[in-house]
């Protein structure tokens, strides 16, 4: 062999050899980790590094996890997304791609934290044009997870999705307990969505356990509507639920509609919808419109008419009592989520006419009271009753006008 063609040949291996000595250096998970979020943070606009050790696969279909993940955008203070591990497996086409093609077969996301004011700080800053949704053939996977919104939070969420891909079905199952200050609801739902990434039929079926501090009340309801996702909101939406107001002994069973316009981009609100109530004993049936919305609190304004006087509630004195006419209400609450505020309500039969002020789980305590033979016969309200007559224990009273004052309520505010 000439003495040329020893040396192009050793120069040739000690090549070989540095190249595989780079390709080693570059693919050790502690650098090809951070190589490999530095790319997907300069596409995205974000900070994205990783605390923990990274693992990679190679042979078959690529894999990475990374550990202690956290993106946020420069110089911002508050992460948009930290997870304790995240996996993700993507072919080998999509890597040579270069981003052309959002082909991946799998994600999964432990105990994830997603802070909502932050994404939107960030989605707000993002160049306008076409979100582009990838295609993941396995689906994605979240344990343990948590959204931050203002004043609440989604805790412990598990969602399964079994494939995901743009302009089709969406899938998949929600775990999640909704938790504010006053209030904590247990979640578990199916949904549909008719077409991810754009408007289309979207489909919720499931139990929700909305529960207060002395009470609870198990849903379990079905959700039809249409989803509008630039306006933040859902057309034609049907709502029915079948439930039950649990509290201590007491156990009350009752169905709900609601129907109409559903606007979530700042908390939720039905607008003009159309209400339906049917309950017994002492949960009335009734028919309403008007607004329901939670956000910082709940908000309920109806107007409507109760369908009669429950058999619970205590009796009416004649001539009101034997009235067979409609019995109009206004009902309006502005207070914490877990209805421990003041409620008004205005009444009418006839003539006769009932405006109130109460808490409802007094009131309610009050009539179970009652009920069982005990407690005041007065219940636990500020108000006023107008009435032509009544007729009280063989006694006909012209013109009355009662007046009830609760020294534990605040001094009046205005009514429906």
């Amino acid at each position: 062999m000439s003495r040329r063609r020893r040396l192009a040949l050793l120069s040739l291996a000690v090549l070989l050899l540095a190249g595989a000595g780079l390709l080693h250096w570059l693919l050790q998970p502690q650098r090809l980790t951070p190589a490999l979020l530095g790319v997907a943070g300069d596409a995205l606009g974000l900070e994205i590094t990783a605390s923990g050790v990274g693992e990679y696969r190679l042979r078959g279909t690529p894999q990475l996890i990374v550990r202690g993940l956290v993106a946020r955008e420069p110089g911002a203070t508050t992460p948009l997304l930290t997870a304790e591990r995240v996996f993700i497996s993507v072919p080998w086409s999509t890597l040579r791609a270069r981003g052309r093609d959002l082909t991946a077969v799998r994600l999964e996301l432990d105990a994830p934290v997603f802070n909502l004011a932050a994404f939107q700080h960030w989605l707000a800053g993002r160049p306008p044009g076409e979100t582009r949704i990838p295609t993941l053939s396995d689906g994605i996977r979240v344990d343990a997870g948590r959204v931050q919104g203002d004043g609440w939070s989604l805790e412990g969420i598990n969602l399964r999705i079994p494939h995901l891909a743009p302009d089709r079905p969406l899938r998949g199952q929600l775990q999640a307990r909704y938790q504010s200050l006053e209030l904590r609801a247990p979640m578990d739902l199916a949904f549909h969505l008719g077409r991810l990434g754009k408007d289309g039929g979207l489909g919720l079926a499931g139990e929700v356990t909305p529960a207060g501090k002395d009470w609870r009340l198990p849903l379990r309801l079905r959700l039809s509507a249409y989803l509008r996702q630039a306006e933040s909101r859902l057309d034609r939406m049907i709502l029915g639920a079948h439930a039950d107001y649990l509290a201590g002994a007491v156990r009350q069973s009752f169905a709900l509609g609601a129907a109409g316009p559903v606007e979530f981009a700042d908390g939720l609100r039905l607008r003009a919808g159309a209400i339906a109530l049917r309950g017994r004993d002492a949960m009335p049936s009734l028919d309403a419109t008007g607004d329901l919305g939670l956000d910082d609190g709940l908000l309920l304004d109806w107007r409507g008419q109760l369908a009669n006087w429950p058999t619970a509630w205590p009796s009416l004195p004649p001539p009101l009592g034997r009235s067979t006419s409609a019995l109009p209400f206004a009902l309006a609450y502005r207070g914490t989520a877990d209805l421990a505020d003041i409620a008004h309500l205005r009444l009418q039969r006839d003539t006769t006419r009932f405006d109130a002020r109460f808490r409802l789980f007094e009131v309610m305590d009050w009539l179970d009271a009652l009920q069982a033979g005990s407690g005041s016969p007065l219940p636990p309200l500020s108000g006023r009753l107008t009435a032509p007559r009544l007729e009280v224990s063989g006694a006909t009273l012209e013109g009355v006008d009662l007046r009830l004052d609760d020294p534990a309520l605040p001094a009046t505010d205005t009514a429906p």
